[in-house]
């Protein structure tokens, strides 16, 4: 696991800074509140809420902030944060998308988060140290990622009970599950793994070899590849869902720095599976790989660590989180250029857009 780093929240030069309203903190200071202190503050009408955002927000996890910073999509401004439990790293839509759950690795839990409400209606169990999990398309059932017991678990979120667990190699992370819901992968980053999981007999069907430490998985081609990135290997693989093997691999070069300075780590695929996003990490940049050449057609300078990524509804809009400048880049697509950089919480990790 990487651990976290303690440095002082980062300042972005010319962007503009927010009005304080009557009964709202600025974000970069509720950002530096306890979560509890939040909550007390929430009974007294002080807590920072988000305003009204027609055009959607995007939200982003802080894992020493134990906050999530919501950004309104049209004018890029923080418009507020919302308290949740200790450490949130990875977050997803849960079923019909009203709920986003909030993976807390210190808490065990995930937050429910109401989207409408912008509120926790409820703690889930998630077993110890959660860091990425992946959900049934109805939204019952999660497979969680248990770092600290190397182990895949399957978990009923409704009885709220582990219904099966199975023995994976040491520090598994990355977690998806196949659009038909029968295979679960599973990266296993010191085995350099990614196993293949029959999800009704909770078999391991196969064991692939990749590049050093895989991280994140990515499905193109309709479900028949699944990409998966490798942080020390500064590549990605192209695994065939149909045979299990590796196609293609891409190791990445950025001019000026060293192999062991590419860090990939962060998966997005365009909507028309046209092009793979891939946060390159240390290297400060985000890659566009051509899907069907598998070769980078251009990278992006962002902040420091690009580690997390999301994509607006259209993928006009790519959102690309930076743990160590403790803010997020939206960068324009089309132009394969930043539009702005945003501060948020510190060491932020994931982002999802409610859009």
């Amino acid at each position: 696991m990487t651990p976290l780093p303690t440095r002082e929240p980062a300042r972005v030069p010319g962007l503009p800074h927010t009005t304080r309203r009557p009964g709202h903190l600025p974000a970069r200071l509720a950002a530096m509140i306890p979560a509890a202190a939040l909550a007390l503050l929430a009974t007294t009408g002080l807590a920072p809420t988000a305003t009204a955002a027609p055009g959607g927000l995007a939200w982003v996890s802080s894992e020493k902030d134990n906050a999530l910073t919501l950004i309104d999509l049209q004018s890029l401004a923080v418009v507020g944060t919302v308290p949740t439990c200790a450490r949130p790293r990875h977050l997803q839509k849960r079923g019909d998308g009203r709920q986003l759950l909030v993976a807390c690795s210190d808490a065990g839990r995930a937050d429910q988060i109401d989207l409408a409400s912008r509120r926790s209606v409820g703690r889930l169990h998630l077993g110890p140290d959660p860091e990425l999990f992946d959900l049934s398309p109805d939204g019952r059932t999660a497979w969680v990622s248990a770092e600290d017991d190397s182990a895949l678990e399957r978990i009923d979120l409704v009885t709220q009970k582990v219904t099966g667990q199975v023995a994976v190699g040491p520090e598994p992370e990355g977690v998806k599950l196949s659009p038909d819901g029968r295979r679960v992968y599973v990266a296993s980053e010191v085995a350099n793994l990614v196993h293949v999981i029959d999800t009704a007999t909770l078999k391991i069907l196969t064991n692939i070899p990749v590049p050093a430490r895989p991280r994140r998985f990515a499905f193109g081609a309709e479900g028949r590849e699944l990409w998966v990135s490798s942080e020390l290997g500064s590549a990605v693989s192209v695994i065939d869902t149909a045979t299990h093997t590796v196609q293609a691999s891409l190791k990445f070069e950025v001019p000026g720095l060293r192999a062991e300075d590419i860090t990939p780590v962060g998966l997005a695929m365009a909507p028309d599976g046209r092009t793979l996003y891939v946060a390159l990490g240390r290297a400060n940049r985000v890659a566009f790989v051509d899907v069907a050449s598998r070769r980078v057609r251009a990278q992006v300078l962002v902040g420091k660590r690009a580690w997390g990524l999301g994509l607006s509804r259209d993928g006009a809009r790519l959102w690309v989180v930076n743990g160590l400048s403790d803010d997020v880049t939206v960068v324009d697509t089309a132009k394969a250029q930043p539009i702005r950089s945003i501060p948020v919480g510190r060491v932020p990790h994931s982002v999802v857009i409610d859009d």
